[in-house]
């Protein structure tokens, strides 16, 4: 991370601590909302880099409810759907790429729609539980997107998407467990175990690691991190109306499979240039949550050691959320 990173996160980090030390509202005045919408975007822009490369932009809109509480089992405080449309775009370390030989990931988009169920229980362990179903290749809209996005904000012109992945559609299922372990007796600190297993031919593998928070936390089964602040007549108030912390996880992740390096499992022709994935791949994921009544935003970055087998270089990029409840 450079000096300008740091001095960014120096500065969050001091409004972070100003906005803690600020007293909560009253538990007995706080509204309760059942549905959630969502909006997420990933981008390596907000890094201030510069750069333009490998997993480049992600967006994703999603909406929540929970289900009626008093009908769950005593181990369950809370059951949350949730559905989401979303498309991530991949491509080498500059989108305008006219000399097939300096490829060194790429060009791909991965379109997808997905259900999931959360289970959020007593202990603040919780389970979820995600199937998607969606396509790569030209079908994945990943060069008319980007062509967009660059235009619309001024950037550079985009070559090389005649080389993308070939179209295959794909079911993808992401099964995500996070085991609580401690919370200090202030209430400003926990630590938890978190672990995901991938299976598709689109996306295979699994990850484990470890996620720290510490500020102004609510507990798991009620906090933005795992996004069930929205609830259906509650088992359990929250610790605070106002959440707001800072948050480390470092993960190991094991790729069995990945069709946007790959190209896709049951294809022939792959595409004019594929790559295998690094089988073990490091990531630090560091960010900044925050809820209050309907709201709820997030900032983070993630760095990741490299992916492909290639000349790519280790890769890094930020995200940025915002979520409203309503009735």
């Amino acid at each position: 991370m450079d000096m300008k990173l740091l001095a960014t996160f120096g500065l969050l980090l001091t409004a972070f601590a100003g906005i803690c030390q600020q007293k909560p509202d009253s538990l007995k005045s706080a509204k309760t909302y059942k549905s959630e919408f969502g909006f997420k975007s990933d981008n390596d822009a907000y890094l201030a880099y510069g750069q333009d490369r490998y997993y480049t932009n992600g967006l994703f809109i999603t909406f929540r409810h929970a289900l009626p509480q008093e009908k769950l089992l005593k181990k369950t405080n809370k059951l949350v759907y949730e559905i989401e449309v979303g498309q991530k775009m991949y491509n080498p370390r500059s989108g305008n790429q006219k000399v097939l030989a300096r490829i060194d990931r790429p060009f791909a988009a991965y379109l997808y729609g997905g259900l999931s169920f959360s289970w959020l229980y007593n202990s603040e362990n919780s389970l979820k539980v995600n199937i998607q179903g969606g396509t790569i290749g030209p079908n994945a809209q990943g060069k008319e997107a980007q062509v967009l996005l660059h235009k619309t904000f001024g950037f550079y012109p985009i070559h090389g998407w005649d080389w993308q992945i070939k179209n295959e559609a794909g079911v993808n299922t992401n099964i995500s467990y996070q085991h609580f372990l401690h919370r200090n007796t202030l209430k400003t600190l926990d630590v938890s175990i978190h672990s995901y297993l991938n299976a598709g031919n689109t996306f295979s593998g699994a990850g484990a690691g470890i996620l720290f928070r510490t500020g102004t936390l609510n507990q798991f089964f009620n906090s933005v991190y795992t996004n069930s602040v929205i609830s259906n007549h509650s088992k359990t108030a929250p610790l605070t109306t106002r959440e707001v912390f800072f948050y480390l996880k470092p993960m190991v992740n094991y790729v069995a499979f990945d069709a946007t390096v790959e190209g896709g499992a049951s294809n022939e022709d792959k595409g004019p240039v594929t790559f295998k994935p690094k089988p073990i791949v490091f990531s630090q994921e560091l960010g900044i949550m925050y809820s209050k009544n309907r709201l709820s935003a997030s900032f983070a970055l993630t760095f990741k050691s490299r992916e492909i087998e290639s000349r790519a270089r280790a890769h890094q990029y930020g995200s940025v959320s915002l979520n409203y409840r309503f009735n």
